[in-house]
């Protein structure tokens, strides 16, 4: 049946959504009684630790809690994100004006475009990426602007073809980048970094760094922040999150820290269309923050432990999947002339292995498929078992 209601612009002109299709097999095969393997969505499966719910047990007993909390969020909670940050990454971080909390990075980073780009303005964003960075700047009536993350670059962009961006008609106001990377799990090293500084400040575009992963590395290779780089403070901001460093995706409790008036401009859009974090939550990221190790170290254990078992086997059955030092993520590509689409719905049907094709993220996607480590390493051999047996 028809609907006598006409969708907006911005809703109608969404890329198609490929992850519907997928689904509809996914829901075919559930009924017909048949366990599938998780590995699509990047949700950890393992709990949050007992001493963050713990905080939040007692953080929630106390009645000054109960009400409205602060847009900017609790002083306590920024103080504790600014001594995580000097801890760290070695920033320090003035917690009044250079930091605030955010329900979760993805309402940051979906609402930053709302504070900087104009109608007709443009964001560069990657291809393949995060969908947000794109749907977020078309929402506030901007041009997203492609750039590629391709594998003979490491899936780092090319600067030529971002100065070539910066030109092409009305005013670039963000650059969106991404590192540890989801979904390609590339990283970024810090002469990268000094030269996207460069660029920024050639060009007078905000950096929008997204280090949703930084401690979801392996083999003792730390990753960056962006604004370790001299200079990075005076043009760039960074999205954090607890949901991934502290299995935490749930609670909608991460923060933005960087330039001081970039965070006032991203709090005044927040003021007006959004609201606070629940301070019991806030509380349980003050201790999370806190107390980060050994639980960070732990966790990288397990995930690298899966790592080892997953990526061998997609290299088994022909796949090339370079072996991520970052993120939970294993980015592989396809043998030439497979289908993205195509080769996630086959594997459902064939193997009951869930995945998530790259054209998800972009068309540069296409030839690519995205497996994550968020399910137990015996579930993780098991598959091993049945892809090796696929060959």
């Amino acid at each position: 049946m028809e609907t006598p209601f006409k969708l907006a612009d911005r809703i109608r002109q969404l890329p198609p959504y490929i992850f519907a299709r997928i689904d509809t097999i996914k829901q075919e095969e559930l009924k017909k009684g048949r366990k599938l393997v998780p590995l699509g969505i990047g949700d950890p499966d393992l709990p949050t630790p007992q001493f963050i719910i713990d905080r939040l047990a007692s953080a929630a007993r106390k009645p000054q809690n109960h009400q409205y909390p602060s847009y900017w969020g609790m002083i306590e909670f920024r103080k504790a994100a600014a001594r995580w940050y000097e801890r760290r990454f070695g920033v320090s971080l003035n917690p009044e004006n250079e930091v605030l909390a955010l329900i979760g990075s993805k309402e940051g980073i979906a609402h930053i475009p709302l504070a900087f780009v104009n109608p007709g303005e443009a964001a560069l964003v990657p291809n393949p990426g995060y969908p947000v960075y794109q749907t977020a700047t078309q929402f506030a009536g901007g041009v997203a602007r492609q750039f590629g993350l391709l594998q003979k670059n490491r899936f780092l962009p090319d600067f030529a073809e971002l100065e070539k961006l910066v030109h092409q008609g009305p005013k670039a106001r963000l650059l969106f980048l991404n590192y540890p990377n989801n979904p390609t799990s590339a990283s970024a090293s810090y002469e990268f970094f000094e030269e996207v500084v460069r660029f920024a400040k050639k060009h007078e575009i905000i950096v929008c760094h997204d280090n949703a992963y930084s401690e979801i590395y392996y083999d003792n290779k730390k990753q960056l922040s962006f604004l370790q780089v001299p200079g990075a403070r005076d043009i760039g901001c960074e999205f954090h999150s607890l949901s991934k460093t502290f299995n935490m995706t749930g609670w909608r409790v991460g923060f933005v820290v960087g330039n001081s008036k970039i965070v006032e401009a991203l709090a005044q859009v927040k003021t007006n269309i959004d609201s606070g974090i629940f301070n019991a939550c806030q509380e349980a990221g003050i201790e999370a923050l806190d107390h980060s190790e050994p639980f960070c170290t732990e966790l990288r254990t397990i995930y690298q432990k899966r790592r080892d078992v997953l990526i061998p086997a997609l290299q088994s059955i022909g796949l090339d999947c370079p072996t991520p030092e970052a993120t939970f993520y294993a980015w592989a590509k396809l043998k030439e002339g497979q289908s993205s689409e195509q080769f996630v719905m086959n594997l459902i049907r064939d193997k009951g292995i869930i995945s998530t094709p790259g054209t998800g993220f972009g068309s540069a996607g296409e030839g690519y498929v995205r497996f994550t480590l968020c399910s137990d390493i015996e579930i993780l051999k098991q598959v091993a078992q049945t892809l090796k047996g696929s060959v």
